[in-house]
Protein backbone atom coordinates (compact mmCIF):
# COMPACT_ATOMS: atom_id res chain seq x y z
CA UNK A 1 0.00 0.00 0.00
CA UNK A 2 2.49 2.56 1.14
CA UNK A 3 4.82 1.94 -1.94
CA UNK A 4 2.35 4.14 -4.52
CA UNK A 5 1.01 6.44 -1.92
CA UNK A 6 4.31 8.03 -0.56
CA UNK A 7 1.94 10.53 1.33
CA UNK A 8 0.14 8.16 3.52
CA UNK A 9 3.89 6.50 4.34
CA UNK A 10 5.09 10.06 5.03
CA UNK A 11 1.86 10.77 7.13
CA UNK A 12 2.06 7.49 9.00
CA UNK A 13 5.82 7.84 9.45
CA UNK A 14 4.74 11.14 11.50
CA UNK A 15 2.28 9.59 13.52
CA UNK A 16 4.33 7.09 14.62
CA UNK A 17 7.18 9.94 15.71
CA UNK A 18 4.27 12.13 17.33
CA UNK A 19 3.26 8.88 19.46
CA UNK A 20 6.65 8.09 19.77
CA UNK A 21 6.95 11.59 21.79
CA UNK A 22 4.08 10.97 24.12
CA UNK A 23 6.53 7.81 25.31
CA UNK A 24 9.49 10.09 25.73
CA UNK A 25 9.12 10.58 29.17
CA UNK A 26 9.24 7.21 29.74
CA UNK A 27 11.81 6.14 27.85
CA UNK A 28 13.76 8.84 29.70
CA UNK A 29 12.78 7.27 32.74
CA UNK A 30 14.29 4.12 31.88
CA UNK A 31 17.71 5.86 31.88
CA UNK A 32 17.31 7.91 34.78
CA UNK A 33 20.50 8.44 36.41
CA UNK A 34 22.47 8.45 32.88
CA UNK A 35 22.68 11.74 31.28
CA UNK A 36 24.28 9.89 28.38
CA UNK A 37 21.78 7.72 27.89
CA UNK A 38 18.87 10.25 27.92
CA UNK A 39 20.45 12.64 25.89
CA UNK A 40 21.03 10.05 22.89
CA UNK A 41 17.47 9.34 23.56
CA UNK A 42 16.39 12.96 23.13
CA UNK A 43 18.66 13.78 20.32
CA UNK A 44 17.76 10.62 18.18
CA UNK A 45 13.78 11.71 18.56
CA UNK A 46 14.69 15.47 17.94
CA UNK A 47 16.48 14.62 14.49
CA UNK A 48 14.09 12.38 13.20
CA UNK A 49 11.31 14.47 13.69
CA UNK A 50 13.02 17.21 11.62
CA UNK A 51 14.01 15.20 8.92
CA UNK A 52 10.39 14.11 8.63
CA UNK A 53 8.63 17.67 9.31
CA UNK A 54 11.49 18.80 6.04
CA UNK A 55 10.47 16.16 3.73
CA UNK A 56 6.58 16.11 5.01
CA UNK A 57 5.85 19.53 2.48
CA UNK A 58 7.81 17.77 -0.36
CA UNK A 59 5.86 14.80 0.09
CA UNK A 60 2.38 15.72 0.44
CA UNK A 61 2.62 17.56 -3.19
CA UNK A 62 3.69 14.12 -4.75
CA UNK A 63 0.80 12.64 -7.24
CA UNK A 64 1.40 9.65 -9.28
CA UNK A 65 2.00 9.72 -12.69
CA UNK A 66 -1.09 9.65 -15.38
CA UNK A 67 0.75 7.91 -18.25
CA UNK A 68 3.12 5.02 -17.66
CA UNK A 69 7.20 5.91 -18.06
CA UNK A 70 9.02 3.46 -20.10
CA UNK A 71 11.77 1.70 -19.37
CA UNK A 72 14.89 2.52 -20.62
CA UNK A 73 14.44 -1.15 -22.38
CA UNK A 74 11.86 -0.60 -24.06
CA UNK A 75 12.94 2.94 -24.60
CA UNK A 76 16.11 1.29 -26.38
CA UNK A 77 13.87 -0.67 -28.02
CA UNK A 78 11.88 1.68 -29.59
CA UNK A 79 14.72 3.86 -31.01
CA UNK A 80 16.07 0.39 -32.80
CA UNK A 81 12.92 -0.29 -34.58
CA UNK A 82 12.50 3.70 -35.21
CA UNK A 83 16.12 3.29 -36.68
CA UNK A 84 15.68 0.73 -38.98
CA UNK A 85 12.45 1.59 -40.53
CA UNK A 86 13.98 5.07 -41.02
CA UNK A 87 16.91 3.28 -42.80
CA UNK A 88 15.23 0.54 -44.45
CA UNK A 89 11.88 1.59 -45.47
CA UNK A 90 12.59 5.10 -46.08
CA UNK A 91 15.27 4.68 -48.29
CA UNK A 92 13.08 2.38 -50.39
CA UNK A 93 10.30 5.14 -50.52
CA UNK A 94 12.83 7.77 -51.15
CA UNK A 95 14.55 5.60 -54.09
CA UNK A 96 10.99 4.91 -55.30
CA UNK A 97 10.41 8.60 -55.11
CA UNK A 98 13.65 9.05 -57.32
CA UNK A 99 12.57 6.46 -60.27
CA UNK A 100 9.23 8.42 -61.02
CA UNK A 101 8.48 11.48 -63.28
CA UNK A 102 6.19 14.04 -61.29
CA UNK A 103 6.32 15.50 -64.72
CA UNK A 104 4.32 12.89 -66.35
CA UNK A 105 0.72 12.93 -65.16
CA UNK A 106 0.53 9.13 -65.22
CA UNK A 107 3.01 8.85 -62.28
CA UNK A 108 1.90 11.75 -60.13
CA UNK A 109 -0.56 9.92 -58.33
CA UNK A 110 2.44 7.19 -57.32
CA UNK A 111 4.40 9.82 -56.50
CA UNK A 112 1.90 11.50 -54.37
CA UNK A 113 0.92 8.13 -52.81
CA UNK A 114 4.95 7.34 -52.36
CA UNK A 115 5.15 10.94 -50.86
CA UNK A 116 2.53 10.37 -48.46
CA UNK A 117 3.79 6.86 -47.10
CA UNK A 118 6.94 8.45 -46.50
CA UNK A 119 5.31 11.05 -44.51
CA UNK A 120 3.37 8.62 -42.46
CA UNK A 121 6.48 6.03 -41.41
CA UNK A 122 8.35 9.77 -40.56
CA UNK A 123 5.36 10.27 -38.29
CA UNK A 124 5.17 7.15 -36.79
CA UNK A 125 9.00 7.11 -36.18
CA UNK A 126 8.40 10.39 -34.47
CA UNK A 127 5.92 9.44 -32.27
CA UNK A 128 7.81 5.86 -30.98
CA UNK A 129 10.19 8.81 -29.31
CA UNK A 130 7.44 10.80 -27.81
CA UNK A 131 5.35 8.79 -25.36
CA UNK A 132 5.22 11.46 -22.97
CA UNK A 133 5.50 14.59 -24.93
CA UNK A 134 3.21 17.73 -24.20
CA UNK A 135 0.85 18.48 -26.85
CA UNK A 136 2.15 21.59 -28.04
CA UNK A 137 5.23 19.42 -28.68
CA UNK A 138 3.38 16.89 -30.37
CA UNK A 139 1.60 19.10 -32.65
CA UNK A 140 5.54 20.57 -32.95
CA UNK A 141 6.65 17.34 -34.75
CA UNK A 142 3.47 17.35 -36.77
CA UNK A 143 4.36 20.49 -38.05
CA UNK A 144 7.49 19.94 -39.03
CA UNK A 145 7.08 17.11 -41.09
CA UNK A 146 3.63 18.15 -42.76
CA UNK A 147 4.18 21.69 -43.55
CA UNK A 148 7.11 21.59 -46.42
CA UNK A 149 4.50 18.50 -48.10
CA UNK A 150 1.73 20.74 -47.90
CA UNK A 151 3.39 23.65 -49.25
CA UNK A 152 4.82 21.61 -52.12
CA UNK A 153 1.54 20.25 -52.77
CA UNK A 154 0.64 24.48 -52.84
CA UNK A 155 -1.01 24.27 -50.01
CA UNK A 156 -0.16 27.01 -47.12
CA UNK A 157 -0.63 26.31 -43.50
CA UNK A 158 -1.73 28.72 -40.61
CA UNK A 159 -0.63 27.61 -37.10
CA UNK A 160 -1.98 29.02 -34.57
CA UNK A 161 -0.68 27.29 -31.13
CA UNK A 162 -1.08 29.41 -28.07
CA UNK A 163 1.36 29.13 -24.93
CA UNK A 164 -0.15 27.00 -22.56
CA UNK A 165 -0.72 27.53 -19.28
CA UNK A 166 -0.83 25.15 -16.16
CA UNK A 167 -4.11 24.30 -17.36
CA UNK A 168 -3.67 23.23 -20.77
CA UNK A 169 0.02 21.09 -20.80
CA UNK A 170 -1.72 18.19 -22.00
CA UNK A 171 0.31 14.69 -22.11
CA UNK A 172 0.31 11.53 -22.09
CA UNK A 173 -2.31 9.54 -23.85
CA UNK A 174 -4.84 12.62 -24.54
CA UNK A 175 -2.26 14.62 -25.88
CA UNK A 176 -1.12 11.43 -28.15
CA UNK A 177 -5.01 10.98 -29.48
CA UNK A 178 -5.25 14.83 -30.26
CA UNK A 179 -1.95 14.74 -32.01
CA UNK A 180 -3.79 11.61 -34.26
CA UNK A 181 -6.74 13.47 -34.81
CA UNK A 182 -5.03 16.68 -36.53
CA UNK A 183 -2.41 14.25 -38.40
CA UNK A 184 -5.54 12.24 -39.58
CA UNK A 185 -6.98 15.67 -40.49
CA UNK A 186 -4.20 16.88 -42.35
CA UNK A 187 -3.83 13.89 -44.36
CA UNK A 188 -6.97 14.17 -45.35
CA UNK A 189 -6.34 17.66 -46.37
CA UNK A 190 -3.30 16.02 -48.51
CA UNK A 191 -5.57 13.23 -50.12
CA UNK A 192 -8.51 14.09 -50.83
CA UNK A 193 -9.50 17.86 -49.98
CA UNK A 194 -8.15 19.60 -52.94
CA UNK A 195 -7.76 22.57 -50.73
CA UNK A 196 -5.12 26.01 -51.26
CA UNK A 197 -4.68 26.07 -47.15
CA UNK A 198 -5.37 24.90 -44.03
CA UNK A 199 -5.06 25.70 -40.49
CA UNK A 200 -4.51 24.18 -37.19
CA UNK A 201 -5.05 26.11 -33.99
CA UNK A 202 -4.80 25.42 -30.27
CA UNK A 203 -6.17 28.02 -27.62
CA UNK A 204 -8.99 28.85 -25.06
CA UNK A 205 -12.65 27.53 -25.95
CA UNK A 206 -15.36 30.09 -25.64
CA UNK A 207 -17.18 28.28 -23.38
CA UNK A 208 -15.05 29.23 -20.72
CA UNK A 209 -12.73 26.09 -18.66
CA UNK A 210 -11.84 24.17 -21.37
CA UNK A 211 -9.40 24.48 -24.38
CA UNK A 212 -10.11 24.01 -28.40
CA UNK A 213 -8.65 22.17 -31.38
CA UNK A 214 -9.15 23.17 -34.31
CA UNK A 215 -8.23 22.18 -38.12
CA UNK A 216 -9.73 23.71 -41.47
CA UNK A 217 -9.56 24.17 -44.39
CA UNK A 218 -10.97 25.65 -47.72
CA UNK A 219 -11.38 22.01 -50.11
CA UNK A 220 -14.50 21.01 -51.80
CA UNK A 221 -15.92 20.19 -47.99
CA UNK A 222 -17.07 16.63 -46.41
CA UNK A 223 -20.28 16.25 -48.51
CA UNK A 224 -20.01 15.40 -52.42
CA UNK A 225 -22.84 17.33 -54.02
CA UNK A 226 -25.46 14.99 -53.36
CA UNK A 227 -24.78 15.52 -49.52
CA UNK A 228 -23.19 11.81 -49.24
CA UNK A 229 -19.83 11.87 -47.54
CA UNK A 230 -17.15 10.95 -50.15
CA UNK A 231 -15.40 7.34 -49.94
CA UNK A 232 -13.23 6.15 -46.75
CA UNK A 233 -14.86 9.42 -45.29
CA UNK A 234 -17.02 7.21 -42.34
CA UNK A 235 -14.13 5.48 -41.22
CA UNK A 236 -11.75 8.27 -40.57
CA UNK A 237 -14.70 10.58 -38.85
CA UNK A 238 -15.39 7.26 -36.87
CA UNK A 239 -11.89 7.19 -35.09
CA UNK A 240 -11.49 10.94 -34.86
CA UNK A 241 -14.53 10.68 -32.62
CA UNK A 242 -13.30 7.82 -30.80
CA UNK A 243 -9.65 9.45 -29.99
CA UNK A 244 -11.76 12.39 -29.01
CA UNK A 245 -13.56 10.42 -26.60
CA UNK A 246 -10.50 8.59 -25.24
CA UNK A 247 -8.59 11.73 -24.81
CA UNK A 248 -11.64 13.21 -22.63
CA UNK A 249 -13.35 15.60 -24.98
CA UNK A 250 -16.12 16.05 -27.95
CA UNK A 251 -15.66 15.58 -31.36
CA UNK A 252 -17.26 18.41 -34.07
CA UNK A 253 -17.69 18.73 -37.75
CA UNK A 254 -18.97 21.20 -40.13
CA UNK A 255 -18.21 23.48 -42.94
CA UNK A 256 -15.57 26.07 -42.07
CA UNK A 257 -15.74 29.64 -42.99
CA UNK A 258 -13.58 29.31 -46.03
CA UNK A 259 -16.06 26.86 -47.71
CA UNK A 260 -13.90 23.28 -46.90
CA UNK A 261 -13.93 21.13 -43.37
CA UNK A 262 -13.83 22.42 -40.44
CA UNK A 263 -12.69 19.70 -37.28
CA UNK A 264 -13.02 21.17 -33.60
CA UNK A 265 -11.95 19.05 -30.40
CA UNK A 266 -13.10 21.00 -27.30
CA UNK A 267 -11.32 19.23 -24.17
CA UNK A 268 -11.66 19.76 -20.28
CA UNK A 269 -8.99 21.49 -18.62
CA UNK A 270 -6.08 18.83 -17.74
CA UNK A 271 -7.44 17.80 -14.05
CA UNK A 272 -10.32 16.17 -15.75
CA UNK A 273 -8.22 14.54 -18.34
CA UNK A 274 -7.12 11.10 -19.07
CA UNK A 275 -3.49 10.05 -19.14
CA UNK A 276 -2.86 13.87 -18.86
CA UNK A 277 0.67 15.02 -17.89
CA UNK A 278 0.46 18.02 -15.08
CA UNK A 279 2.01 21.23 -15.53
CA UNK A 280 5.36 21.92 -16.64
CA UNK A 281 5.72 19.10 -19.53
CA UNK A 282 8.21 21.17 -21.70
CA UNK A 283 11.95 21.95 -20.06
CA UNK A 284 12.52 25.62 -20.11
CA UNK A 285 15.08 25.82 -22.86
CA UNK A 286 13.41 23.42 -25.22
CA UNK A 287 10.40 25.22 -25.05
CA UNK A 288 11.75 28.70 -26.26
CA UNK A 289 13.17 26.92 -28.88
CA UNK A 290 9.91 25.28 -30.18
CA UNK A 291 8.02 28.79 -29.59
CA UNK A 292 10.78 30.50 -31.83
CA UNK A 293 11.05 27.71 -34.32
CA UNK A 294 7.52 26.18 -34.63
CA UNK A 295 4.70 27.69 -32.26
CA UNK A 296 4.40 31.25 -33.94
CA UNK A 297 2.11 32.11 -36.42
CA UNK A 298 3.19 32.02 -40.02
Amino acid sequence: MFRYRPPVFALACVALWLLQLLFLPMALGWFAGERFGQWVVLGATVLLGALLLVQLPRVLRWRPRRSARPSPELQAERQRIAQTLHDSVGSQLVGAMALLDAAQPAQQHALHSLEQCLLELRVVVDSMDSTDEALPDRLARLRHRFQPVLEHRGIAMDWSVQEAGSGAVLGGAAAQQLALIVQEALSNTLQHAHATRVSVSWGPASSGNAWLLQVSDNGRGLARADGAAPPGGGKGLAGMRSRAQQAGGRLQVGPSAQGGVWIGVEVPCVAALPGAAGPGALPGRRKKWLDRHLFSAK
